[in-house]
């Protein structure tokens, strides 16, 4: 029989899981690596900051003053571009580039790179566009195609026409036609484009060296 009074259930201690790892609420807070004292970070951003007032400043450039300041903590404004500064949008190369690639050198010819980027291009240098030609064309030394005038049919044409040699012989590296030790790439180019002078050929082969490295402009007498 009931003595009047309720029993309180005897409470039982609940445990929670964590759902993510597994693992109860204790042992987590268990497992956590306790927070580091206040002073400890403290004396390692003082510890920075000494550091900063040793080496930042240079008394031969007055502006590095600017930079922090006198406790040794970044300034961030300096840091801060200036207000109306454009900020430049990243370039990218479209068909579009393309486009007006090809009609450069329709214009001018592939070596007048510097006159084809100020008329069509300006945001691109004579070496981006050099360099842009050379996979157009599948050829990585241009010296052969100096002065050279073409539309985009005639560039797919050159550009087949170097594949199948640099496939042929081995030579066909990063989309381009290389020389090659042997010089049968320099001769296949001959026998392809006979109207081509000797001496061009032989400056082709001459690439020998630098093969799988992309010429800078003064390795190819261009503009």
């Amino acid at each position: 029989m009931s003595n009047g009074q309720d029993t309180a259930p005897e409470q039982q201690s609940v445990v929670q899981e964590s759902p993510e790892s597994g693992k109860t609420a204790q042992e987590t807070n268990e497992s956590s690596p306790p927070p580091k004292p206040a002073r400890v970070l403290d004396a390692r951003q003082q510890r920075i900051n000494e550091l900063r007032l040793k080496f930042c400043i240079r008394e031969e450039f007055p502006i590095t003053r600017n930079m922090i300041h006198p406790d040794g903590s970044l300034n961030q404004d300096y840091f801060r571009p200036p207000k109306g500064a454009r900020v430049d949008a990243a370039r990218k190369w479209t068909d579009k580039e393309r486009e007006l690639l090809v009609k450069g050198i329709q214009k001018y010819g592939i070596g007048h790179f510097r006159d084809i980027a100020d008329d069509f291009l300006p945001s691109w240098s004579g070496n981006d566009l050099r360099v842009k030609t050379m996979r157009m064309m599948g050829r990585q030394n241009l010296q052969l195609y100096k002065d050279w005038k073409g539309n985009e049919k005639d560039i797919a044409r050159e550009y087949e026409l170097n594949k199948a040699i640099g496939l042929k012989y081995g030579a066909w590296k990063g989309g381009t036609l290389v020389a090659d030790d042997e010089g049968l790439v320099a001769k296949a180019i001959e026998e392809q484009w006979p109207t081509a002078k000797k001496t061009r050929t032989t400056a082709f082969s001459e690439e020998n060296s630098s093969a799988s490295t992309p010429l800078n402009d003064e390795d190819v007498e261009m503009e």
